[in-house]
């Protein structure tokens, strides 16, 4: 089955629209060839509008825990720290798809 490589972010209201910029034409490119996905997408909350979700996918768990291992995502973490700071928090989770229905 496939994995999921999760992303939360909250961002202050007044960095969004930057947030949203940056992660749209550096962030989610960078983090795609890091990992080697083909499939990765981000959604903002519309129940909590600071809320941003990222999702990579992977073939495999395995392949998701060997591309998203510490040593894998230590310049991705350094160059969000760089831009970020302490301004945006986030949390990381790795998900296996169990089941799928519909759709390809």
């Amino acid at each position: 089955m496939t994995a999921l490589f999760v992303v939360r972010a909250v961002v202050p209201a007044a960095d969004r629209a930057a947030f949203d910029a940056w992660y749209r034409r550096e962030h989610l490119p960078d983090a795609m060839r890091a990992f080697g996905v083909t499939k990765a997408w981000r959604a903002w909350s519309r129940t909590d509008a600071s809320v941003h979700t990222a999702f990579y996918e992977f073939d495999s768990v395995e392949a998701a825990e060997a591309a998203t291992a510490p040593e894998r995502l230590k310049a991705l973490v350094a160059e969000f720290d760089r831009v970020w700071g302490t301004r945006v928090t986030r949390s990381r989770d790795l998900l296996e798809v169990v089941e799928r229905q519909g759709g390809p």
